[in-house]
């Protein structure tokens, strides 16, 4: 479980092929990250698993709980068909963020890293407020979870919904989401990983039961 506040944003190391699907290496963020294998990070809003630590000047394998090692992550066909993976590239960058533990605050919303489809940044505009105003188009099977002020993880960054309306809405950002997310160098026509408010899709699941 995760809240949609980033930790950090890197680069992608580098992505093989590995048969239908694909496995990639990330770098940490700082010296003192550390993993262990079998560990949930959030990339860009898929929840993904640690399966290998490795050393970033040889490649080789090295202790889970290493500090400032490299994080190995397999990519299912499932995963590449949910997300815009298939197209990742060596060079881009992810947000990250670590599982969040009992006790933290939920800064955010509740995220599970469970991406529930795409969406594209068809416009960017300044409101002069010093931040930007982004404007998105949601695949249709999204539109119904859109609500006014509600929640919505956009490539894993707690955002609020504004002025939804079939399947359009834009986010208020602020400079320091800009600076500390892959949202301050979006293009216009990029798509983006889409997970929608956990508690609109329990209710929508729930209320056919009752008749």
């Amino acid at each position: 479980m995760f809240t949609g506040i980033v930790e950090a944003r890197v680069p992608v190391r580098t992505v093989s092929a590995q048969g239908s699907g694909l496995r990639i290496v990330l770098p940490a963020p700082d010296p003192a990250w550390a993993v262990v294998e079998g560990e949930s990070v959030a990339c860009c809003g898929c929840c993904l698993t640690v399966v290998e630590c490795r050393d970033p000047a040889t490649g080789a394998r090295v202790a889970e709980g290493t500090p400032g090692a490299d994080m190995v992550f397999d990519l299912s066909k499932e995963t590449l068909d949910r997300t815009w993976f298939g197209d990742l590239a060596e060079g881009r960058h992810l947000n990250l963020e670590r599982a969040m533990r009992l006790g933290d605050r939920l800064s955010g919303h509740i995220v599970s890293g469970h991406v529930d489809g795409g969406g594209e940044l068809v416009r960017v505009e300044d409101p002069g407020d010093g931040g930007l105003l982004y404007h998105f188009q949601l695949d249709e099977p999204l539109h119904r979870y859109l609500i006014e002020k509600g929640s919505v993880a956009i490539d894993g960054i707690s955002l609020t919904v504004c002025e939804p309306q079939a399947g359009a809405f834009h986010v208020a950002l602020i400079p320091v989401t800009l600076e500390a997310t892959n949202l301050g160098t979006a293009e216009v026509g990029q798509r983006f990983n889409i997970e929608a408010d956990q508690v609109g899709k329990w209710i929508e699941r729930l209320l056919p039961g009752r008749g």
